[in-house]
């Protein structure tokens, strides 16, 4: 019987792969079968992790490269298909969040940090959407294939503090939506775009704002845990079956959806 949620031979470039999160999806891809190309700007930690999945018997190519700069990942897609001669899919996992791109409670509403909102905001909308323009180019050439971008809770509802980043997610779902579409009027069903969005995960970028050096929690980290019912943070392995399947020819019939994999966090009022 075959099996649709399999990724065996396609080759699935991961931006953000050297970050927690995209660890996680590179593992899962691996795991799923599929070759992996493993992107991002610190080149130790993507050759590190792609020599561990070579050794123990998948495949993978570390892609030294910046998702905003398109010079760079032009190269970066050069080099894949050297390799491996073609391009499935592409998991847009690249963006987060700077300290510019935040605005405390006490600081005053009419004076934030435009420049910083815009670099958030920017990384998270232009960093999704020029990966796509270069990688996207060499998966309509093969012919079939997915991509996922990484959306968040941020996208649908206020979160305080952090607008530069609400603003890209929601950018990022805005785009997902339209692009799914353009691509169906001119691939029909073979070209697919949808979103995950993750709940709150703990990463090196917001672990000192949800967690104290003890391990317990912030006031902002207790007030997530408030409203996700399941009363935890999630775990970056958590995200692994949406994303295969969102990858995979399981989800043939999905296009401009976004995937909630977030405890509860979205559906619950808090009361």
């Amino acid at each position: 019987m075959e099996n649709k949620f399999s990724l065996a031979g396609k080759v699935i470039v991961v931006t953000g792969g050297t970050g927690i999160l995209g660890n996680a999806f590179v593992n899962g891809i691996v795991e799923a079968g599929g070759i992996v190309g493993i992107l991002g700007r610190n080149a130790e930690v993507a050759e590190a992790r792609a020599d561990a999945i070579n050794k123990n018997g998948g495949q993978a190519i570390a892609l030294i490269a910046d998702a905003m700069d398109e010079a760079q990942l032009i190269a970066a897609k050069d080099k894949i298909i050297a390799k491996f001669g073609k391009i499935d899919g592409l998991v847009n996992g690249a963006g987060g969040n700077m300290p510019d791109g935040v605005l405390q409670p006490d600081e005053d509403l009419f004076a934030m940090k435009i420049d910083g909102m815009k670099k958030v905001a920017d990384l998270n909308l232009w960093g999704t959407l020029i990966p796509t323009q270069v990688f996207g180019r060499e998966i309509a050439k093969t012919g079939r294939g997915s991509i996922v971008n990484i959306s968040s809770m941020n996208s649908k509802s206020a979160v305080t503090k952090v607008l530069g980043y609400n603003m890209g997610k929601a950018a990022v779902d805005c785009y997902t939506q339209w692009f799914a579409v353009e691509l169906a009027n001119r691939y029909g069903d073979a070209i697919r775009m949808n979103a995950l969005a993750p709940g709150f995960f703990l990463t090196e970028q917001n672990r000192n704002l949800l967690t104290t050096p003890d391990g317990g929690y912030t006031a902002r980290g207790e007030a997530v845990i408030r409203k996700t019912p399941f009363k935890r943070f999630g775990h970056p392995d958590e995200l692994i079956g949406a994303l295969v399947w969102l990858l995979s020819d399981a989800s043939a019939f999905v296009t401009g959806s976004m995937i909630c994999v977030d405890g509860g966090f979205s559906v619950f009022s808090g009361v």
